[in-house]
């Protein structure tokens, strides 16, 4: 399944690629006009996300939601936990009754597709990876940040040839199809908010493409059990 994955995903990078040329790192206001209703909330999605981490085992980790994700989430042994929201479209009914002033920001925008609470233990090495396509692109805010003596975030993003070190309440945008990795050399969990959001300007055949990919995605995801 991985494999298959791995080749589909090539091939439809190679059709946007061609057609879609973007820096990896995105300015929000240009590319997703929800980003300010999530920082005026951030407080308030912090403490929700924290409630959840009080029972945190009960949180799937990512790779037993997807399998073919197994390479980036069960390497190290170290858990990568992923509460979902929303996933390509639809909702996570419970998930989202649980959280809802988050439910309720991401109601409200229309251009996510999905959200999930992120949550990292320590000493969790995520590996270099990429996503599938371009028509979509990553929304990161950080809700809890370990933080080194001297006071630095202690999980580090690298996205292509950049790293960021982001403290609670930053954000980043960014084309998750560039090779991105995340570590978090602590001993606490980081919790973000993870959002896939459409591009915004892309023509109107490639928005079309976007749409039928995430029908097959949401299709196959029905498949699996994963939704509802």
């Amino acid at each position: 399944m991985s494999l298959v994955y791995d080749r589909a995903a090539d091939l439809v990078r190679s059709i946007y690629d061609r057609r879609i040329v973007a820096p990896p790192v995105l300015d929000t206001g240009t590319y997703f006009a929800g980003t300010g209703a999530f920082l005026r909330n951030w407080r308030a999605i912090r403490e929700e996300a924290l409630a959840v981490a009080q029972r945190l085992q009960s949180v799937p980790r990512f790779h037993e939601i997807m399998p073919e994700q197994e390479t980036i989430s069960a390497n190290d042994k170290r858990d990568w936990r992923m509460f979902i929201l929303k996933a390509y479209g639809t909702e996570w009914r419970d998930n989202m009754a649980a959280c809802p002033r988050l439910a309720e920001v991401v109601r409200s925008t229309p251009d996510v597709l999905s959200a999930s609470l992120s949550f990292l233990a320590p000493g969790k090495h995520i590996p270099a990876h990429r996503g599938p396509f371009r028509g979509i692109l990553r929304f990161f805010l950080v809700l809890s940040m370990p933080l080194t003596q001297d006071g630095r975030p202690a999980s580090a993003l690298r996205i292509a040839d950049r790293q960021y070190r982001l403290h609670d309440g930053d954000c980043l945008l960014w084309d998750d199809t560039y090779e991105h990795e995340v570590w978090n050399d602590s001993d606490e969990v980081r919790i973000v908010l993870l959002l896939d959001v459409w591009r915004n300007g892309m023509p109107a055949d490639m928005r079309f493409l976007s749409g039928l990919i995430v029908q097959v995605v949401r299709a196959g995801a029905w498949i699996r059990g994963f939704g509802g």
